[in-house]
C-alpha cells in the first residue's frame, strides 16, 4: 500500500488505485496525509475544503468523507500495513507507518542525498527521490490556500532537489548532462533566477557559451516584461563569468534524454546561416502563458513527420502560441521554416495550392522557371526537397483536412503544425495528426497580458478591476488585445471604468471591437462558413436562458427534431463554437452566447424552450414519484415539444435535476422577467422532488418569485402549493415563525380553488411547523384532518404521507399504541406491497420504533431490520440511515454501524 502526494492524490493497493472519488474527499485525504500521525482538527479541514464561510452542515459532510475513507481503507486491508483513521476528541488522526508515504520518501531520499560525500552516491538519490513525482504535487485536490500552500511548499523542495542533482552531475564532470536536466525544468519556470544561473553556468562549462549568454539575455527580459526587475547577483554572476569564458570545457556529448524537438548539440549559431529559409511572421508581442499548451506542442513534435493539429476558437491564440513555439525552437529546424496563411476563416478568399506550394519552393531556392505549374507536380516536386531536410512547416487557419493534405512535406525528420478552428478529424483519421487543444487563459494569464501591453503599474494599480476585465473578456486573448489597446489609447481611463462599460452585456461585443479586428468580426467569420441547418441552431442557442444544452433542449429552441439538433451541435462542436462538457451536454462561451443573442431566431423560441422544460421538469417529476398526480395543469397556450428526455426510474430523474439546477433557476428566472408568469411557477413548483431531496439548498428565494408569479397569475391553487412548499422549506430551515404565516394561509386558499389534495399537503407541512413550535397535539389534529381530506380525494398516496407524519407526531409524543395502530393503517391502504418504497420504508421504520417504544424490542429490531433491507435493496439511502439509526439506539452491533456509515456516506455524495 502507498499513499502518494507528489502527483495526484491517491492509494494505491496490490489490486490498483483505491476510488477516492470527489475531490473534496481527496482533499481531506491530503490534508491527513501532510499531518500523518499528527491529529488534524475539524476546523482545520473545514478550511481546507472551503475557501469561505463553510456550509451548516461542513461537520456532517466531513464525517460521510471520514465514513467513507474508512470503508474504503477497510476493504483494502489498510490494518494489515499499520494503517487507521481514528477519531481523536474534536479532531481526525491517519496512523500510519510514514515509509508508504511517498512524499515522506522523498523528504528522507534528499535529506539521505544531501549527506553524501561522494557525488555518485548524491545523483544516483536525488535520482531516486525525483522519480517518486508523478505530476503537479496533490493534483485533483481542491485548491484551497492551505493545500495550495502545502504543494508549493513541495514543489520548492522538488526544484531545489533538480538543482542539487545538476550540481552532482557538474562535480562529476557531465555538465551536459548538468544542462539538460535545468533545461527541462527552466523552460517551465523562466523567472526563477536560481535555475537560470546553474543553467547557463552548465552550458557554459559545457563549451555551450553562446547558449549560456542567449538565456541571460532571455531571462533579462522576462524579468523586465514580467516583474520589472533586473537580474539578481546570483544570475549577474553567471552572466559575467560567461561573458570572460571561464571555466569552458572542451564538448562532451549529450547523454541525457532527447529534447522534445530536435535541437543541434552545439546550440544556435549567434546570428542565422545565410541558407536558412524563414518564412515565419515576426514574434508576438505580449505573449504570455501557455506553459502545459508549448509542452503539449513540443510533445506532439517528437517522432516521425508529425503533423500537429492545434485547434481553438476563434481568437483563443493559436496563431500567436504556434509562432512563439516555432520562434522558440528555431534552432531545431536548420533546413528551413516555412509559414502560410491558409486564410480558412478570412473574407480575403483562400490562396490556391499552386499558389502556397509556388512560395515554399521559392523559398527552399527552386528556381521560377523550374516550378511545375500543376498542383500535383508542385507537391511533388516540395515533398521531394523536404525528404532530406529538418524542416518546420506552419500551416494557419486551415479551414479543412482537404486544404492541408497536399501540403504536408511527407520528410521523416519534417515537423508540421497546422491550426484551425475546426477539430479536422478527417486529418486525424489519415494522417494521425496529434490534436494540440488550446483553450481561453486562466484570470491570472489574462491579467498578465494586459499587463504586458498597458504596463505592471497600471494594472497592478487596479488589480480587482484588472480581473474582472479578464473575467469579462472571458480569458479571450482577442478580446483581451482589442480591450488593452482601447485603454492604451485612454491612458486616463480607470480599468473599473472600462469594466463598468464590459458589464452591460448589451454593449460588450461593441467595445470587443475595433476598427477590422474584434470578437465579432472574427465570429462571423465562423458562422459564415457553417451549413445552413448548423446556423439555423447556432442562432437560436442565443435564446437559450440557461448555460448548458442537451439535443432535446437545442431542438425545441430550433424548432427542430433531437436527431436534428445532435447533428448540428456535433458540427458546432468541430468548429469551436459550442464545448462539449460531457456525454450529451454542450455550452457557450461568453462572448459566443452574446454574438448569438444577435442573430435572427424565431420569435416564439424563447417560448418553445420553457414550455419544452416545463414538460422534462414535469416527467422527471413522474419517475421520482410513478402515478401520482402531476402538481399542476399545463397552460392553455402550452407548445408541445416534439419530443422530450425520458426517464427510466427514480435514479436518473433525481440525477437530471441536480445537473440542470442552474439552468432550470435561470429558464424561471427569464420567465418570470419575461412576464410569462404561468410559465414561471409552474418551472419552479416542478422542482418539488429536488428541494424534498436537498431542502437546506436555498431554495426560499427562488420559492419567493414562484409566490409572485402565481399571485400575477391570479391562480389560487398554484399560490397554495407554493406556500405549502415555501412554508415546508422554511420550516427545515429553522424559520419557523415565518413559515407559519405562510402554511397558514394555504389551507383556506387551497379549499377556495377546491383542490382537496393541495388542501391536505397544506395541513401536513402546517403540523410539521406546528410540531416544531412545541404544539404536537395540534400538529395531529392537523393530519388527522389531512388523511380526511386525502380520502375524501380518493388520493391514496397523500392520505400515506398525512398518516405516516401522524404517525411520527405520536411517536414524539411517546403514544407508541396510538402511532403503531396509525403505521398500520397507513401500510393497509391499498395493501403495503403496493406503497412506494420510500413510503413503506419510513412507516416500517416508525412502526419498528413504536414497538420497541412499548417494549416489544424483538418484534421491534425485527421491523427495523425488515425496513433497513428493503432500503438498500432499492438504494434509498435516506431510509436505510432512519431504519438503522433507530436500530443503533439499542444495538452497539458492528456490522450494523459498518452499514450506517456506508449508508450515510452515500447520502452525504448524494446530498
Amino acid at each position: 500500500m502507498e499513499f502518494r502526494l507528489l502527483g495526484a492524490v491517491s492509494v494505491a493497493t496490490r489490486s490498483g488505485e483505491l476510488p477516492l472519488g470527489p475531490a473534496k474527499r481527496r482533499s481531506l485525504l491530503a490534508a491527513l496525509l501532510l499531518r500523518p500521525n499528527r491529529p488534524v482538527p475539524v476546523d482545520q479541514l473545514m478550511a481546507t475544503l472551503w475557501d469561505h464561510e463553510p456550509p451548516p452542515r461542513a461537520r456532517s459532510v466531513i464525517q460521510g468523507h471520514v465514513s467513507r475513507l474508512r470503508v474504503l481503507l477497510a476493504e483494502a486491508d489498510a490494518e494489515m500495513y499499520g494503517v487507521e483513521l481514528a477519531t481523536q476528541g474534536t479532531a481526525y488522526v491517519l496512523r500510519m507507518p510514514e515509509s508508504l508515504l511517498d512524499a515522506h520518501r522523498f523528504e528522507e531520499l534528499v535529506t539521505l542525498a544531501r549527506g553524501q560525500r561522494a557525488p555518485t552516491d548524491a545523483v544516483a538519490m536525488y535520482q531516486e527521490a525525483l522519480s517518486l513525482w508523478q505530476g503537479p504535487a496533490l493534483t485533483g485536490a481542491y485548491p484551497s490556500p492551505p493545500l495550495e500552500a502545502a504543494a508549493h511548499a513541495l514543489e520548492e523542495l522538488r526544484l531545489a532537489s533538480v538543482e542539487s542533482l545538476a550540481a552532482g552531475y557538474a562535480r562529476l564532470g557531465e555538465h551536459a548532462r548538468a544542462a539538460a536536466v535545468l533545461r527541462a525544468e527552466a523552460d517551465i519556470q523562466p523567472l526563477r533566477e536560481s535555475l537560470s544561473a546553474a543553467l547557463m553556468t552548465a552550458l557554459q562549462r559545457a563549451g555551450r557559451r553562446s547558449e549560456a549568454l542567449d538565456w541571460f539575455h532571455r531571462t533579462r527580459r522576462l524579468l523586465a516584461d514580467e516583474l520589472g526587475v533586473d537580474p539578481g547577483r546570483e544570475l549577474a554572476d553567471a552572466y559575467a563569468v560567461a561573458l570572460r569564458g571561464e571555466g569552458e570545457e572542451a564538448q562532451e556529448p549529450q547523454v541525457s534524454a532527447p529534447a522534445p524537438v530536435p535541437v543541434p548539440v552545439h546550440g544556435p549559431p549567434s546570428s542565422p546561416l545565410p541558407s536558412t529559409v524563414d518564412l515565419l511572421p515576426r514574434m508576438p508581442r505580449g505573449f504570455h502563458g501557455r506553459a502545459g499548451e508549448l509542452t503539449a506542442l513540443s510533445r506532439a513534435a517528437v517522432g516521425e513527420a508529425p503533423v500537429c493539429l492545434v485547434t481553438g476558437p476563434a481568437g483563443v491564440g493559436k496563431t500567436a502560441l504556434v509562432v512563439h513555439w516555432a520562434h522558440r525552437n528555431r534552432a531545431g529546424f536548420p533546413g528551413g521554416l516555412l509559414y502560410v496563411d491558409l486564410r480558412g476563416f478570412s473574407d480575403t478568399g483562400e490562396p490556391t495550392l499552386v499558389e502556397v506550394l509556388r512560395e515554399f519552393l521559392l523559398a527552399l531556392g527552386v528556381a521560377p522557371r523550374r516550378i511545375p505549374e500543376s498542383a500535383n507536380g508542385a507537391s511533388a516536386l516540395f515533398r521531394s526537397l523536404a525528404a532530406d531536410r529538418r524542416l518546420l512547416v506552419v500551416l494557419d487557419n486551415a479551414r479543412g483536412s482537404e486544404q492541408v493534405r497536399e501540403l504536408l512535406p511527407g520528410g521523416v525528420r519534417c515537423v508540421t503544425v497546422v491550426t484551425s478552428r475546426y477539430r479536422l478529424r478527417g486529418l486525424i483519421a489519415s494522417d494521425a495528426a496529434r490534436p494540440v487543444p488550446v483553450d481561453v487563459l486562466e484570470p491570472e494569464d489574462g491579467t498578465a497580458l494586459l499587463a504586458a501591453v498597458l504596463g505592471k503599474e497600471r494594472v497592478l494599480a487596479e488589480a480587482v478591476a484588472a480581473r474582472r476585465l479578464a473575467e469579462l473578456c472571458g480569458g479571450l486573448p482577442l478580446a483581451l488585445r482589442v480591450t488593452a489597446a482601447r485603454l492604451a489609447d485612454q491612458p486616463d481611463c480607470p480599468l473599473s471604468a472600462m469594466s463598468a462599460e464590459l458589464s452591460d452585456e448589451s454593449s460588450r461585443l461593441g467595445l470587443l471591437d475595433v476598427e477590422d479586428t474584434g470578437v465579432r468580426a472574427a465570429l462571423r467569420l465562423t458562422v459564415r462558413r457553417l451549413p445552413e441547418d448548423a446556423a439555423h441552431h447556432f442562432a437560436h442557442l442565443g435564446r437559450h436562458p440557461g448555460t448548458h444544452v442537451d439535443r432535446y433542449t437545442a431542438a425545441a429552441l430550433a424548432g427542430t427534431d433531437p436527431a436534428a439538433a445532435e447533428a448540428a451541435l456535433d458540427r458546432l462542436t468541430a468548429a469551436h463554437l459550442v464545448n462539449r462538457t460531457a456525454a450529451g451536454r454542450w455550452t457557450l462561451h461568453d462572448l459566443v452566447r452574446l454574438y448569438a443573442r444577435d442573430l435572427d431566431a424565431e420569435p416564439d423560441a424563447v417560448v418553445r424552450v420553457l414550455d419544452h422544460t416545463v414538460a422534462t421538469a414535469l416527467a422527471a417529476a413522474d419517475a421520482v414519484e410513478p402515478g401520482d398526480e402531476p402538481c399542476f395543469e399545463l397552460p392553455a397556450d402550452f407548445h408541445p415539444p416534439l419530443a422530450i428526455r425520458e426517464f427510466t426510474d427514480r435514479d436518473q430523474a433525481m440525477a437530471w435535476y441536480a445537473t440542470e439546477r442552474d439552468d432550470l433557476t435561470l429558464a424561471a428566472t427569464a420567465a418570470h422577467a419575461a412576464g410569462l408568469h404561468s410559465r414561471t411557477w409552474r418551472i419552479i413548483l416542478a422542482l418539488w422532488p429536488q428541494m424534498v431531496w436537498r431542502v437546506l439548498d436555498g431554495w426560499t428565494p427562488l420559492l419567493q418569485t414562484a409566490l409572485e408569479a402565481a399571485r400575477a397569475d391570479a391562480d389560487a391553487r398554484a399560490e397554495s402549493r407554493v406556500l405549502a412548499l415555501l412554508g415546508w422549506v422554511l420550516t427545515e430551515e429553522g424559520h419557523t415563525r415565518e413559515a407559519l404565516v405562510h402554511l397558514e394561509a394555504a389551507p383556506a386558499l387551497a379549499a377556495r380553488a377546491g383542490d382537496r389534495r393541495g388542501e391536505a399537503t397544506a395541513l401536513v407541512n402546517l403540523s410539521l411547523a406546528q410540531a416544531a413550535l412545541g404544539s404536537p397535539e395540534e400538529a395531529a389534529e392537523g393530519c388527522v384532518q389531512a388523511a380526511q381530506l386525502a380520502r375524501s380525494a380518493g388520493d391514496r398516496h397523500t392520505e400515506r404521507l398525512a398518516l405516516h407524519h401522524l404517525a411520527r407526531h405520536r411517536l414524539d409524543a411517546r403514544e407508541w399504541q396510538p402511532a403503531l395502530d396509525t403505521t398500520i393503517a397507513a401500510l393497509a391502504l391499498d395493501g403495503s406491497s403496493d406503497a412506494p418504497t420510500a413510503s413503506r420504508v419510513l412507516l416500517l421504520t416508525a412502526a419498528g420504533e413504536a414497538l420497541l417504544g412499548m417494549g416489544d424490542e424483538a418484534e421491534g429490531i425485527r421491523r427495523l431490520e425488515g425496513a433497513a433491507r428493503e432500503a438498500e435493496s432499492f438504494g434509498y439511502d435516506e431510509g436505510v440511515v432512519r431504519a438503522l439509526g433507530a436500530l443503533l439506539r439499542v444495538s452497539a452491533d458492528v456490522a450494523l454501524r459498518a452499514r450506517y456509515d456506508t449508508a450515510m456516506v452515500r447520502l452525504t455524495a448524494e446530498t
